[in-house]
């Protein structure tokens, strides 16, 4: 037997032929079949497997198939999948001066957002690189809300829930405590059976992350304060993406950003797209007038920014971004 592969392989070398380049990428995902997240993912393997004649195509795991985002992340790390998307929230995990940009009640609008991330996307994008990570595009899933099973308004509404935090980070779970919350710390994919059971009785989530999971039904009201933004990127594992031809890698980017730009653009819509049909199957919306909002804002700030500013991550990053800001808002726009 080991006559017969060297005899292939030294005929092989003699004609000048090479094996076939082929590429398969294990991308996972928390998002369900069917979201704008899921299709958009859908797209660009599509175009991928186009774009490389076949080459390099892309397999997915939708819906948590493969676990939450920690566990994906995990399971790049190891080799059990390739590619995944992840918000700002793992993104951390990664490089913790992401946080500065998702903050609660600092960036308040969608240009803000904008503006932040093309100023600070490259640095980002590179200290990724550097931990073994290739960022094929930013994208995001809206604008954090509250949705509960009874009305909440003020803090001291929400002094009276149980809410749902995603993941296991310790410090904003305390941190929570001391604002009188009780927050209950649990895997995304947990989440609806918890409130199921009643384990919790309220969630922070996007609106369209709320429709597409079918979260709402159970907590059919939403607090009209955006409480922070939570962008995201798709990343692929560096050692995976160098594996693909240098020649193929800048035409398989190009599609994943313009899809994710779109992506970007379609999420906003949907957002109030997914208020609208929700409040057709039952959710009522609660307004937040100007003074709680500051009550909610003086809260964070106060007890909340101390927390978070230099204990995990730079202060450096957090006055970067507090200027960008201004510099926005100072030009109107």
């Amino acid at each position: 037997m080991k006559t017969v592969i060297l005899w292939v392989c030294i005929n092989v070398v003699a004609l000048g032929v090479t094996p076939a380049f082929s590429q398969v990428i294990k991308l996972g995902t928390v998002a369900p079949e069917g979201s704008p997240w899921h299709q958009a993912m859908l797209e660009v393997a599509q175009k991928w497997k186009e774009l490389s004649g076949g080459k390099v195509t892309v397999r997915i795991y939708a819906g948590g198939v493969a676990g939450d985002e920690k566990d994906m992340l995990r399971k790049i790390r190891i080799g059990q999948l390739h590619a995944t998307a992840l918000t700002s929230s793992t993104l951390i995990d990664i490089v913790p001066d992401i946080e500065a940009i998702s903050l609660p009640m600092l960036v308040r609008t969608d240009g803000e957002l904008d503006y932040v991330i093309e100023k600070l996307g490259p640095e980002f994008e590179a200290r990724l690189a550097k931990k073994g990570f290739k960022v094929l595009n930013w994208s995001t899933t809206g604008w954090v809300h509250f949705f509960t099973k009874e009305p909440v308004i003020t803090p001291d509404d929400m002094k009276k829930q149980k809410l749902f935090f995603w993941g296991s980070d310790t410090t904003y779970v305390e941190l929570m405590k001391t604002w009188g919350f009780n927050p209950v710390p649990l895997a995304i994919t947990d989440l609806l059976p918890s409130l199921q059971t009643g384990l919790v009785d309220s969630f922070p989530a996007p609106p369209a992350a709320a429709l597409s999971f079918q979260w709402f039904a159970l907590a059919p009201h939403m607090t009209d304060l955006r409480w922070q933004p939570l962008p995201g990127t798709t990343v692929v594992s560096m050692k995976r993406w160098n594996s693909i031809p240098p020649d193929l890698r800048p035409l398989l980017e190009d599609v994943a950003r313009e899809v994710g730009t779109r992506l970007q653009k379609r999420i906003r819509e949907l957002e109030q797209e997914a208020i609208v049909a929700m409040k057709k199957h039952g959710l009522t919306v609660h307004a937040v007038p100007p003074e709680v909002e500051k009550e909610w804002s003086t809260l964070v700030r106060e007890k909340g920014y101390p927390v978070f500013v230099g204990p995990r991550f730079s202060k450096e990053m957090f006055d970067t971004v507090r200027r960008l800001l201004d510099e926005y808002r100072s030009r109107g726009l």
